[in-house]
């Protein structure tokens, strides 16, 4: 979650050499634009003395050592940021969970209500049904109309046929009865599950609360560390640099001016090796475990490259609203991005990345596959404490989501293994 701080402090640590490799790339070009070897000029170049090299060199020493004294106080402030964004994401998926109990109660009360209105209607027509037996009953004049019935009967065989007719009815009016009081127990029951169900609802959606506010709070937290730790991380970079920069001139003048004599030769013998050199051997396609699935996984999901992080954003079908301090920003989080790319490859995972751990066989870093799930946690002996997924692209390449603010994107996990509990490989 922290990738993008990492990220610029890297850009930081290789600054001074890009700024040396640039500088000597930008002479030699200069020097063929004007039609001359490499190193060639008009006039001997300027040869600093020894003691303007001694100084610059004295000055670059103090601002590494310096950076090496603010590269420790960031380390410690990297680690409470790390550590803040972990309980962050942490804190995300607890109220995924309670959200998903809250609803799941809603639908239990919504369901025993639904019972118990199905048994106060039966309870409604057995009633019904006991009043017209009492009605019939009164106007025939006896609490049993089968003496009227029987005597008023035409035949023996009407006789007969009336008095089946009446002991069936009879029967069912006895049946009446026994379902009214049965009824009545069910619906007491139905509405007893209802309220219970909401009760439970009610406090698991206060627990979801919590949790929320609990999260931003330590996001807030993380933020402010992280912008304390860029401010210091851009004013150390520019001090090197600028060391840098000054012994790389002089270095280069005095290159320059020692060698003006075997330039020309030097450049000569350059170009006869580099067109004896063989071409270089083009680089390893990343590896693959020949998956179908996998390939259709990571295709889904570098679509959304360059999509905006949301906190608690992604939906099996897209990219969603984030929660929070991402409201309004339309994105993926870590877990949302891989349970979508997994489902347009007919795979279900779990929402949160903690539960995501468990949804095939582990797999150790040595044997870690292209398509494989890989997830970082505050106690590496503990999976409930996984705060990070990402999914693994072979080489040391990972597709993340990494945090907000950031956006998804391919990064190296060269640098990355602190804090990595395993991976997962649901497509087995």
């Amino acid at each position: 979650m922290s990738d993008r701080v990492e990220s610029t402090l890297g850009t930081g640590r290789t600054a001074g050499r890009r700024w040396m490799v640039r500088a000597a790339g930008v002479t030699a070009i200069a020097a063929v634009a004007l039609g001359v070897a490499p190193g060639v000029a008009d006039a001997q170049p300027q040869n600093p003395s020894n003691g303007d090299i001694s100084a610059a060199q004295q000055a670059a020493d103090a601002a590494a050592a310096q950076e090496g004294q603010i590269n420790g106080q960031l380390a410690a402030a990297q680690a409470k940021v790390d550590d803040a964004n972990a309980q962050a994401a942490l804190a995300l998926d607890q109220y995924w969970r309670k959200q998903q109990a809250y609803d799941d109660a809603v639908a239990s009360a919504q369901k025993a209500k639904a019972a118990a209105t199905k048994a106060q209607a039966d309870l409604t027509a057995a009633r019904a049904a006991v009043a017209s037996f009492a009605r019939d009953s009164y106007m025939s004049g006896s609490t049993s109309s089968r003496m009227t019935s029987m005597v008023t009967s035409g035949s023996p065989a009407q006789l007969l046929e009336r008095m089946a007719l009446l002991s069936a009815a009879g029967d069912h009016r006895s049946q009446v009865v026994t379902t009214v009081t049965v009824v009545e127990k069910q619906a007491a029951s139905a509405d007893t599950a209802a309220q219970t169900a909401m009760n439970q609802a009610g406090q698991l959606k206060q627990q979801a609360t919590a949790a929320l506010d609990s999260a931003r709070a330590v996001r807030a937290d993380a933020v402010a560390q992280a912008a304390a730790f860029q401010t210091q991380e851009t004013a150390a970079q520019a001090q090197l640099q600028q060391a840098q920069q000054t012994v790389s001139t002089l270095q280069s003048q005095r290159a320059a001016a020692t060698q003006f004599d075997q330039q020309q030769a030097a450049a000569a013998a350059a170009a006869a090796a580099a067109a004896r050199a063989p071409a270089p051997a083009p680089a390893p396609a990343p590896a693959a475990n020949g998956s179908s699935a996998v390939e259709t996984m990571i295709a889904a999901a570098s679509r959304w490259i360059g999509t905006p992080y949301a906190w608690g954003g992604g939906s099996l079908t897209g990219p969603s609203m984030g929660f929070d301090i991402d409201y309004g920003v339309v994105g993926f989080d870590c877990s949302g991005l891989t349970r979508y790319a997994f489902a347009q490859a007919g795979i279900t995972i779990p929402r949160v990345a903690a539960d995501q751990y468990w949804a095939g066989p582990h797999v150790s870093r040595a044997n870690l596959q292209r398509g494989d799930l890989v997830f970082w946690a505050t106690n590496t002996s503990d999976p409930s404490s996984i705060h990070h997924v990402a999914i693994y692209l072979g080489n040391n390449q990972i597709l993340e989501a990494p945090e907000s603010g950031s956006v998804v994107r391919v990064a190296s996990m060269t640098y990355r293994w602190n804090g990595f509990i395993g991976g997962a490989r649901p497509t087995a």
